[in-house]
């Protein structure tokens, strides 16, 4: 008979490939598929553009719709200049916490799930579970689309997901979309006593940003709806965090790049956001090509993240509910892959072992206790099945 390896069994096992955004994570997926295989579960892959990352999600029980999903991801975030004081992809035991790349964020959850599963398969559960693993969730949860929509093509579909992002095992029952953009400013250089008559990258990329601080103050200056109220802050923000551009003190600047990111209310339309910004984007390339048409700006879309909406009498909700026993309200402004799950058509809900605050920090863990009452709540889910 096939070892039944232990939750921090299959966390060791998982951390230890580092499955950084950037890099392949096949030596992951192919020891999870091998590992499921060994128990009698059917995996199914579903692999990127470029054949060097796959998603993985399997189903247990009948062959029915109305399951349960877990869901995770498999990347990490890069350990590259933060001082640890253990190996990053070893798991380390110290003062009651487990330390590692991605055991808060979200390795831990994975290997729980990945628990959950195989013990159901040896329970005969009734009710179906599936597991279902993403790539690229922290480059802007890209992965998750492609595979949900395999997911529906391959397997009946379920009900309601539990992504198991670390919530301190609170149920998080709404959180802010997302979309960002990256922007090239394309100028014409000219000395810059004479600049009226080129085109001054920066310049004019200034003008986007700042009408990104006034949409700020708009929106924070508005009464907040009943659900942008449960937000801190209760409004959509946007963010530039990066700029680069420019040749010399003395010449307009040819270029200048710089990302816009939206955190955008789950009540609001993240496509008129888009709208709104690409209205301006070309008020300014207007601006430009008025005195040199050959100038341009270029945008390139990054991601589109949907909010995570509150659910009125949700099944997801009720189930980490009852089985957490928390009734608090509880919404986090920053996106995860439950978003895209309701999107198409599931209960979902944000509910997984650890603090976010742990996440991608040198040194990240998650606590022992945390870990267990991860384990708790495995246990008591198939239970319910």
């Amino acid at each position: 008979m096939p070892a039944r390896l232990s939750p921090y069994e299959i966390m060791e096992r998982l951390v230890a490939f580092p499955t950084v955004s950037r890099d392949t994570n096949l030596p992951l997926v192919d020891w999870v598929e091998e590992y499921l295989n060994s128990h009698g579960i059917t995996a199914h892959r579903f692999y990127n553009e470029d054949n060097e990352k796959a998603a993985i999600f399997a189903h247990v029980g009948p062959e029915e719709e109305g399951g349960i999903v877990l869901s995770g991801h498999t990347d990490v975030v890069p350990v590259d200049g933060q001082p640890w004081a253990s190996d990053p992809f070893t798991v380390v035991e110290r003062d009651g916490k487990y330390y590692g790349r991605g055991c808060c964020d979200m390795k831990g959850f994975d290997a729980l799930s990945i628990w959950a599963l195989v013990e159901a398969k040896y329970k005969g559960v009734t009710r179906p579970l599936q597991l279902a693993l993403s790539y690229d969730e922290e480059v802007g949860c890209t992965g998750a689309p492609p595979m949900i929509e395999r997911m529906l093509e391959v397997l009946p579909k379920a009900a309601t997901v539990i992504v198991g992002e670390p919530s301190v095992m609170q149920a998080v029952t709404a959180h802010k979309g997302g979309r960002a953009f990256w922007v090239h400013m394309h100028g014409f250089e000219v000395h810059s006593s004479i600049m009226h008559t080129g085109v001054n990258a920066i310049m004019y990329g200034a003008k986007l940003i700042e009408w990104a601080n006034q949409v700020n103050a708009d929106n924070m200056a508005r009464d907040p709806s009943d659900v942008a109220s449960l937000f801190e802050p209760p409004w959509t923000t946007l963010h530039v965090g990066q700029i680069s551009g420019g040749t010399a003190h003395n010449i307009t600047a040819k270029d200048c790049e710089f990302g816009v990111d939206f955190r955008i209310l789950p009540d609001e339309d993240p496509e008129m956001w888009r709208e709104l910004f690409l209205a301006k984007v070309a008020e300014v390339e207007a601006e430009m090509q008025a005195v040199v048409p050959e100038t341009r700006i270029e945008i390139i879309e990054k991601f589109g993240l949907p909010g995570l909406a509150p659910e009125q009498q949700g099944e997801a909700e009720a189930i980490a509910r009852a089985i957490t026993g928390d009734n608090g309200n509880h919404v986090v402004s920053y996106g995860t892959e439950a978003g895209h799950f309701q999107a198409a058509g599931y209960s979902a809900v944000v509910c997984g072992p650890g603090n976010i605050a742990q996440a991608h920090q040198p040194d990240e863990y998650i606590t022992v206790a945390q870990f267990n009452a991860g384990h708790d709540f495995m246990k008591r889910l198939l239970d319910r099945l």
